[in-house]
């Protein structure tokens, strides 16, 4: 029971930290960092540093390599984990 509701708010904040990103893509900081500020600290942490950014021209967006890779291992673990889950129940 632990064990699922670990994984669950790990899913569930990574789900959030992507959303915060999404937000970041059209600042400066771009996604890659915005996702990585929030899975690292927390997704309001990630708000704050993206919310203080400025603005690209034109609606811009900047999504940069670290932010598509990080974003991709990150999903990956996390379908690794829920699949082992299912798997040892």
């Amino acid at each position: 029971m632990a064990f699922t509701l670990l994984l669950f708010g790990l899913i569930s904040d990574t789900f959030v930290a992507a959303l915060v990103g999404l937000v970041g893509a059209r600042r400066r900081i771009g996604f890659g960092w915005t996702f990585f500020l929030s899975v690292l600290f927390t997704p309001f942490i990630g708000l704050i540093f993206c919310l203080l950014s400025d603005k690209l021209p034109e609606g811009d967006r900047n999504w940069g390599c670290l932010g598509s890779i990080l974003a991709i291992v990150t999903i990956a673990l996390l379908v690794l984990l829920l699949m082992t889950a299912l798997a040892s129940a």
